[in-house]
């Protein structure tokens, strides 16, 4: 077998390991000091018991890019590794393009799609204007189970960042 259909068969595994594995996550944080109050936080995750944290290695070298952290640290219970990419120019030069190319299977395949557009918005600083940082946000909670387990709610943002703009333009 040569060393392409080595990688080829590679790349496939990596694929269907993430379909299984992984996630596309985009989290929102409410932070005082970015402009409109909220910071958006692409994140590519993939997850493994450590007795095949070697799986994790793995993927990270052929994406050449991410960490590699104790999944959980707070519950002892879970002793899960997982691998992290949320440099913004590796999700877009390295892990999306690598997606793009080995498509996942299942209908996390969409959530993997709303990711990909998001972190592009990203790159084009739309989440720094209120109405694409809007958008961003919708889409962010239309992926993984609807943002069932967001501790933020989709509307207390929407409306805060309507209500902050308005104190804002009063005190002009």
């Amino acid at each position: 077998m040569s060393a392409d259909n080595q990688q080829e068969r590679l790349s496939y595994y990596v694929a269907g390991y993430v379909d299984g594995e992984g996630s596309f996550h985009v989290a929102i944080q409410k932070t005082a000091n970015v402009r409109l109050g909220y910071q958006v936080i692409p994140e590519f995750h993939v997850s493994q018991n450590p007795e095949r944290a070697s799986v994790l290695r793995m993927i990270q070298k052929l994406l050449q890019c991410g960490y590699i952290k104790d999944n959980h640290r707070l519950k002892t219970s879970d002793r899960s590794q997982v691998l992290v990419v949320r440099n913004r120019r590796d999700l877009l030069s390295k892990v999306i393009p690598f997606f793009h190319h080995y498509p996942l299977l299942s209908s996390k395949q969409q959530d993997f799609e709303k990711f990909a557009e998001i972190v592009e918005d990203m790159r084009q600083n739309k989440h720094l204007i209120k109405s694409g940082l809007k958008k961003i946000i919708v889409k962010a909670f239309s992926m993984n189970n609807k943002g069932q387990y967001r501790q933020l709610k989709l509307d207390d943002i929407l409306n805060n960042l309507e209500s902050s703009e308005t104190v804002r333009q009063a005190r002009s």
